[in-house]
């Protein structure tokens, strides 16, 4: 199945996505989750207005992917996760993650990659978990 990229992305009061795959569709929104359903409806009205000359891409079915910048996914993500239990998962202490939160400093390429090597790790560890 086809795979439309939705990037979004935060700056100091909003939040913006568009599809990194199909040209022409954008969102933007106070919240992740008012982002997401912006965009969605971009896409919507993208699809309405350019029946006729779909892109490959929006012909037949697809599915979303969501990718974030990092102070996208920690805001998204900040009442499930905690700086200081960030900290444990990721090995970047909380004041530097508050600066990526903020947007007062980008993280590097490597940190980034830590970041959501971590993060998939943790996913990982929690999907093997069985209660009795």
């Amino acid at each position: 199945m086809k795979k439309i990229i939705i990037i979004i992305e935060s700056s100091s009061n909003y939040f913006d996505a568009y599809a990194e795959n199909c040209p022409g569709v954008y969102g933007a929104g106070e919240t992740v989750e008012e982002t997401q359903k912006n965009v969605l409806e971009g896409l919507r009205l993208y699809i309405e207005q350019h029946k006729d000359h779909l892109p490959e891409i929006l012909a037949g079915d697809y599915e979303i992917e969501y990718r974030y910048d990092v102070q996208s996914f920690l805001k998204r993500y900040s009442r499930q996760f905690s700086l200081s239990g960030l900290e444990v998962v990721t090995g970047i202490n909380q004041k530097q993650l508050s600066h990526y939160v903020t947007g007062r400093k980008r993280p590097r390429k490597q940190t980034v990659e830590k970041i959501e090597k971590s993060i998939r790790n943790f996913a990982k560890d929690l999907s093997q978990v069985h209660f009795v």
